[in-house]
């Protein structure tokens, strides 16, 4: 498997994702949206960095079960419930201050939005890895 993570000349520059991905692999993972929701099913507590720790919690365990890690993430998408630009900084500081750091190297869109799925869930992300 190869990953390949460019910044083309033409195109701005980023704080720290690449503009292009190209991936050659045999096996393509693809999780489920992962939510901040703890093992009982309840949401995570202390607001949007409270919550934000818990999805990185169940990517690392969902990567691991896939036998994959951060480094062969190619593809996020990092949803916030919150038109608070500062907000979705804070999100951003804080995924690539934690163990899954590597996967947003790759390819990554960080959006905020108006509601996620479960009532008071403030962040979601959607995570593809190659094999």
């Amino acid at each position: 498997m190869t990953i390949e993570r460019t910044n083309p000349d033409g195109l701005h520059a980023t704080p720290g994702y690449h503009h292009v991905t190209k991936v050659q692999a045999d096996t393509m993972v693809y999780l489920a949206g992962q939510c901040p929701l703890q093992p009982s099913g309840e949401l995570a507590e202390g607001g949007l960095e409270g919550q934000t720790e818990q999805v990185i919690r169940n990517i690392l365990i969902a990567l691991d079960a896939a036998g994959a890690t951060p480094d062969d993430v190619v593809r996020t998408v990092i949803y916030v419930a919150s038109p608070v630009r500062e907000e979705l900084s804070a999100v951003w500081a804080q995924l690539n201050a934690s163990p899954l750091a590597p996967a947003f190297t790759t390819a990554s869109t960080l959006l905020g939005v108006a509601q996620l799925g479960f009532p008071k869930q403030l962040v979601e992300i959607d995570v593809t890895a190659a094999l």
